[in-house]
């Protein structure tokens, strides 16, 4: 069985259970304080980050490692297309993450100027999503389940208003209909 370690309000750890829950996969949770870690979590990673994928002592930090690890490890369903361009540019976006993130963080800390960045990583999304129906191509992938998280916390804790990014806002409700999806939705209206 796996265990993940795991924080409901750690982006970082939605993208693992989406990807969990997208291959069908049982898992054990081990809650996480974020503001208050336990030593142990330091014997796992020592960097003291979750989240942390355990499986029968073998131990995985990093999100989007973790990911790729799962999608190898039980291939079906895919999550990175058939086609090597679409799964090279999927990759890309991941491999980029940081350029999105950065001006996220820096919005929720309220630094000056971090909406105007923010504003133009989602207007960079938004631009992707009129080309293509996924982050990840034509099929729901891991480069969708790597940015969702931050995009449902902008949206829903942030107040970030979507409406002057069609397709971004269509993209967010394309991927409610998935049942990942759901779930972290409701987790984040619970935060």
């Amino acid at each position: 069985m796996l265990t993940l370690y795991d924080a409901a309000r750690c982006p970082y750890c939605a993208r693992v259970r989406i990807v969990l829950a997208e291959k069908g996969i049982e898992w054990e949770t081990v809650e996480i304080d974020l503001t208050d870690r336990p030593r142990w979590l330091y014997e796992k990673n020592p960097t003291g980050k979750v989240p942390i994928l355990e499986e029968d002592g073998w131990i995985l930090p990093e999100s989007a490692v973790i990911c790729e690890y799962l999608n190898e490890r039980y291939p079906e369903p895919a999550l990175w297309p058939d086609d090597p361009g679409e799964r090279a540019a999927g990759r890309l976006l991941v491999f980029r993450f940081e350029e999105f993130s950065k001006p996220y963080y820096a919005l929720r800390r309220g630094e000056a100027g971090a909406r105007g960045c923010f504003d133009d990583e989602l207007d960079f999304l938004d631009s992707l999503l009129g080309r293509m129906p996924f982050l990840s191509g034509r099929a729901f992938g891991l480069a969708d389940s790597g940015y969702l998280p931050w995009v449902l916390r902008a949206r829903d804790q942030l107040g970030i208003e979507l409406g002057g990014l069609p397709a971004l806002a269509e993209w967010l409700e394309r991927l409610a209909e998935r049942p990942s999806v759901v779930a972290e939705i409701d987790l984040v209206a619970a935060l």
